[in-house]
C-alpha cells in the first residue's frame, strides 16, 4: 500500500493520509478581514486531506500585508472562521490555521490610519504588494521598539487563543517568504544591535519566543512552523542561511511543537537532509511535489507527511485523484487571488462525485 494513505499523528491530531494542504493565500475575504460564506465552502471540499493548513490569517490588523487576506482579531472574524472550521469538521476533516504577520511586506494604504509597516529594522524591501488599487511598491518600514516587540509576541498568543475557539485543531506559525517572523531572522533584514539581533542567538529569538508564546496558549502538539530556507521571496536574505536555520531547528527541541513544515523551491542546499535529523517530532516537506516525488520522500523516511499546493488548489479530491489514478485539473493562475466563486469553488470533482466534498 503507498505510505501516502497510511495513518499518522500530527501532534494531538490523528490524519487517515499523509497529505497535507499547503497554507496559500486566495484573498476571498473582505475589506476588514472577514472571510467570505464561500471560504467554507472551499475548505470543506477539501476535507479529504489529512491535514489542511488555512491560508495566512493576520494576528492584528498592523500584520495585513495584502488586499482581502482574512484576519483572526475581532469577533467577526472568529465567527466566520468558525463556520469554516464546523463545515471542515463536518466532512471528517482537520485544520489548522497558519498565522502570518507580514511586517515590511505591506503598505500604509492597508494598515489602520494609513501607518507604516513595522519591521526589526528600517529597511525598504524592493518588490510590490497588492492594494485595491493594484500593486503598489513597498516603503521603508518603521523598526519595532523592544516594547513593541512584546506586543506583537502577545498579538500572536491572542491570535492563536481566537484560532482555537473558533474551532481550529491547531496554528501554524509562519516563519518564511520573507515575513516578519524571517524578518526578524535574516541578516539582511535584521540589523538590530540589541537582544532581538546581531548573532544568530538574537536573530532567532522572536521566532523563539512567539513559538513559546503560542504553545503557553495552546499547549503542546497543537502548534506548527513554517520555514523555507532560500527561497529568498520578498527580497529576503541571510549571509549563512544553513547555520541560521541549523540554530534554529536545534533550539525547536523541547516546545512539544506539532511539527516542522520546510518548503524548498529550488535551493541548491539539499535542507531536507541538513533539517530533518535535527528536528525531534513529525517533519512535513513542501515545494512542488507531485505524487512519484512525495511517496519517494516518505518511503526514504526524508519526510513524515508531505505538503501539496496548487495540486491541491486545483483538485478538491486530490487524494482520491491519486488514488486512482486519474487526471487532475490543471489551476487556473488568472483566478488565485481574484474575488468570487471563479477558480475558488468551482473545480470540478471526478465523475461520480456530488462536488459538496470529499469525507476522510
Amino acid at each position: 500500500m503507498s505510505r501516502l494513505f497510511t495513518p499518522a499523528r500530527i501532534g494531538s491530531a490523528e490524519i487517515p493520509n499523509r497529505f497535507i494542504m499547503a497554507p496559500m493565500t486566495r484573498s476571498r475575504a473582505d475589506d476588514v478581514g472577514v472571510p467570505s460564506d464561500l471560504v467554507a465552502t472551499y475548505y470543506a471540499q477539501r476535507a479529504g486531506a489529512g491535514l489542511i493548513i488555512s491560508e495566512g490569517v493576520f494576528p492584528s490588523a498592523m500584520g495585513k500585508g495584502y488586499v482581502r487576506t482574512p484576519g483572526i482579531e475581532t469577533d467577526a472574524q472568529v465567527a466566520a472562521w468558525k463556520q469554516v472550521t464546523e463545515a471542515v469538521h463536518a466532512d471528517g476533516g482537520r485544520i489548522f490555521m497558519q498565522i502570518m504577520h507580514c511586517g515590511r511586506i505591506s503598505h500604509p494604504s492597508l494598515l489602520p490610519e494609513g501607518a507604516l509597516p513595522v519591521a526589526p529594522s528600517a529597511i525598504k524591501p524592493a518588490g510590490q504588494t497588492w492594494t485595491a488599487t493594484g500593486q503598489v511598491d513597498f516603503v521603508t518600514p518603521r523598526a519595532l521598539s523592544l516594547a513593541e516587540i512584546a506586543e506583537v509576541i502577545a498579538d500572536y498568543r491572542a491570535a492563536t487563543r481566537r484560532a482555537l475557539a473558533a474551532g481550529f485543531d491547531g496554528v501554524e506559525l509562519h516563519a518564511a517568504s520573507g515575513y516578519l517572523p524571517e524578518q526578524f531572522l535574516s541578516s539582511g533584514s535584521n540589523t538590530r544591535e540589541d537582544a532581538y539581533g546581531g548573532s544568530i542567538e538574537g536573530r532567532a529569538r522572536f521566532v523563539l519566543e512567539v513559538l513559546d508564546a503560542m504553545v503557553a496558549e495552546a499547549g503542546t502538539g497543537r502548534v506548527g512552523i513554517k520555514i523555507s530556507p532560500e527561497m529568498n521571496y520578498n527580497d529576503i536574505v541571510d549571509e549563512n542561511p544553513q547555520e541560521t536555520y541549523a540554530y534554529l531547528v536545534d533550539h525547536l527541541a523541547g516546545r512539544g511543537l506539532a511539527y516542522l513544515h520546510v518548503a524548498l523551491f529550488g535551493t541548491k542546499v539539499d535542507y531536507h537532509a541538513l533539517l530533518r535529523a535535527r528536528f525531534e517530532g513529525v517533519y512535513l516537506a513542501g515545494g512542488g511535489l507531485d505524487a512519484a516525488s512525495a511517496e519517494a520522500m516518505l518511503e526514504a523516511a526524508r519526510a513524515d507527511a508531505v505538503v501539496f499546493g496548487s495540486s491541491f488548489l486545483a483538485n478538491p479530491d486530490l487524494p482520491e485523484r491519486i488514488r486512482q489514478g486519474a487526471p487532475l485539473n490543471a489551476p487556473d493562475h488568472t483566478t488565485y487571488f481574484t474575488p468570487g466563486e471563479k477558480g475558488y469553488v468551482d473545480y470540478p470533482f471526478m465523475s461520480g462525485t456530488d462536488g459538496s466534498g470529499p469525507s476522510s
